[in-house]
This record gives structure tokens, C-alpha cells and sequence, in this order.
């Protein structure tokens, strides 16, 4: 992995500088970085069970000879 770097900009005088992150720095943006991607994975996971379901609820409804706007039709 590249190494990771901060830009400190000192206000008063507008110097600015690129400094490495510490070893702390580097593991809590990793921890961020990890904890982003398992929220995006369970979203879609999420997102595809909700998709599965709908699916299925149309498959049953189409046996019955029902179709979703026939169920809106009904206020349902």
C-alpha cells in the first residue's frame, strides 16, 4: 500500500506542508476505509433481498392472475 499523507497548512502564515500519517492515523483510516466497505456490502445485499422479494411476491400474484396495479387499483 503507497504510504498515506496529511497537508498541514499553518493559517498565520500560509506555509504549507505534506507529512506522512502516523501509524495511528494510517490504522484508523484503514478501520474507516473497511467499515465504508461493509456498509456499501450489506446495503446492496440488502437491496438484493429486497429486489428477490418483490420478485417473488409478482410471481405469486401473477398465479393468483393478480398484477401489482390490480393491488393498487384495490388500495392494497
Amino acid at each position: 500500500m503507497d504510504m498515506l499523507n496529511k497537508l498541514i497548512v499553518d493559517g498565520s502564515t500560509g506555509k504549507s506542508q505534506i507529512v506522512p500519517f502516523t501509524e495511528e492515523e494510517t490504522a484508523a483510516h484503514l478501520a474507516e476505509q473497511k467499515k465504508i466497505a461493509d456498509e456499501k456490502a450489506a446495503l446492496i445485499t440488502k437491496e438484493k433481498a429486497k429486489a428477490e422479494a418483490k420478485a417473488i411476491a409478482e410471481t405469486k400474484l401473477a398465479a393468483l392472475g393478480l398484477t401489482a396495479e390490480d393491488l393498487k387499483a384495490l388500495g392494497l
